[in-house]
Parts: structure tokens; sequence; C-alpha cells
């Protein structure tokens, strides 16, 4: 990502999550450093944050909770960065639940060329509203981005006219847990032949792993890298909403990782999600280690 002038947005919103927390993870990023770190090493446009969001019970849509928002706020990054991507700026997107990856991918769809989406992740985020009972979009963003059955219009929609946002060959699942996904999103991942790298591949070859994702992108004329921070095993850095312990990866997988995928010519944008800093304060220096890799990294 380097080279180019770097446009910033935080997206404190927890709209689409299981509960509140995420929308706090903008101004803990802050708080630690991280834009003051970037600016200080180049070109940087820090935009401020959206109106933040915490996340509360919506009985009104218990299976798709407050979608309204969701595409809401989806729709004000995606309007935001389409035409700074177009003009080859580099995007950092600081979440906020996985939602707003949305619409840091459907800016890229509009800005023009091929997109092509790293997504750093324990889960694919394949659900729909009617594959699971919980009703939280936070695991259904990549669903909506494919345009998979049972999704919902105003997300799947945010790239129109370009609907879907992407086909299967445009995506690839870097850090993926078999054993976390449900069975829906595994029918959805084998019926079609959705790339996925493993945690196993990324925990024993950081650099190799994310190489072989570039790989499986090779019509990408821009690279949009999601980064989850679930994909973190809980234990080693409980930084995510997600307390899944004993599985995902170390905190230095990913600061491995994450190097490579940003320093391939392609990639434009990242964007930075799950982020609970009530979880995060359990161990202190462990948002000062995430904040060390993204600095590093970009």
């Amino acid at each position: 990502m380097g080279g180019r002038d770097l446009v910033i947005l935080g997206v404190p919103s927890s709209a689409g999550a299981f509960a509140a927390g995420q929308e706090r993870g903008p101004a803990a990023l802050r708080e630690a450093g991280l834009v003051e770190r970037l600016a200080s090493g180049g070109d940087v446009l820090d935009l401020g944050d959206l109106p933040a969001f915490g996340w509360r019970p919506d009985r009104e849509q218990p299976r798709a909770q407050h979608v309204a928002r969701v595409a809401e706020t989806a729709a004000h990054v995606r309007d935001e960065f389409a035409s700074r991507l177009a003009a080859g700026c580099r995007v950092l997107v600081l979440g906020g639940d996985c939602t707003v990856g949305l619409g840091t991918v459907a800016g890229s769809r509009l800005a023009g060329g091929r997109t092509g989406l790293v997504y750093l992740d324990m889960h694919a985020d394949l659900n729909v509203p009617s594959s699971v009972v919980d009703g939280a979009l936070d695991w259904m963003g990549m669903a909506h981005m494919l345009g998979v059955d049972g999704c919902l219009p105003e997300l799947a929609t945010l790239a129109s006219p370009f609907v879907p946002m992407l086909d299967p060959s445009q995506v690839v699942v870097l850090g993926h847990e078999h054993g976390q996904a449900t069975d829906w999103e595994l029918s959805v991942i084998a019926e079609r032949s959705i790339a996925v790298v493993a945690a196993e591949a990324l925990r024993a070859d950081p650099a190799a792993a994310a190489q072989i994702a570039l790989a499986q992108l090779p019509d990408a004329t821009r690279v949009i890298v999601h980064l989850d921070v679930d994909v973190v095993d809980f234990v080693d850095a409980p930084l995510s909403e997600n307390t899944g312990r004993n599985v995902g990866v170390p905190l230095t997988a990913v600061a491995a990782a994450l190097p490579v995928l940003m320093a391939d010519r392609r990639t434009s944008a990242l964007t930075v999600t799950e982020l609970n800093p009530v979880h995060a304060a359990a161990d202190p220096g462990c948002l000062g280690r995430l904040v060390d890799a993204l600095v590093a990294a970009i």
C-alpha cells in the first residue's frame, strides 16, 4: 500500500453485531496512536468518524437486526471511498462490526476495475437470516457480497448495478476455521467453490499463506483486505467481540501475513473490524501489539 495518499475513516458501529462494544473500536485505535503513527510516515487524510451506533435489541426485525442502519452505514463508507479508490488513493476503514466491510467492497466495485477480496477471518460470514437464528448481520457480510440465496436486498444491492457485488472467483478466505463454520456456510463454500486458506496454514507459515491467498486472485486489478480480528485466538490476544478460545491464529501470525498482503501493488484498502476494547482491556498491551502490526503493514 505504499507510495499513495492514505485516507482514513472510522466507522463506530456495532449495529450488525451480537452485542455492544465494537462501536468503541475506532476510538480505541486512535487513542492507541494508530492514526498519529501512520501520519508520521506519509500523507494521511483523516476523515474522522461517522456517527456512533451501539447495538441494542431490535425486536421489530429479530432475524435481521438493524438492517436499515447497517445498510445506511455501509452506504456512507461506499460513497466516501468510491471516488478516492478510483483516483488511486489508499483507504483504511476502522470498524466497527464486520458489516462495514460491505461499504469498502461496494466502493471498490463502483470505482471500476476488477476487485479481489482477501477475507482474513476465522469465519467466512456466509450466513443469511434464514440460516441462523440469532439475527446478527455480523456473520452474513460475505453472503451479501456474493448474493447467496436468502440475502436482504438492502445489503445485496449496495453496489448496484453490480449485483451481486462479487463472484466467487473474486474472494478468498484466509485463516478459515472449518470447525467454526455453520453447515450452511460449508455448503455454500462447496457449491460455489470459494477459495479458502485454512487457519492451520496461516499458523504454520503466515507469509506463505498470504501469498497463496493473493495467488487465488490472479485477475484482480484492485485488492481489498478485510481483517476481522477474531481470526486471532482469544487466548493469545483477547481483541475481538468473538471469544473463541484455542481456535484461530496467534497475533504474530496476522502481523506476519499483513505486510505480504499490503505490499501487493494491487492492494488499495484495508478494513479492520470486530475489535472490542472492553475485551482487550483484559490483557494490557494486546491492543498496542495490534497497532504495531497495522503500522508495520501499512
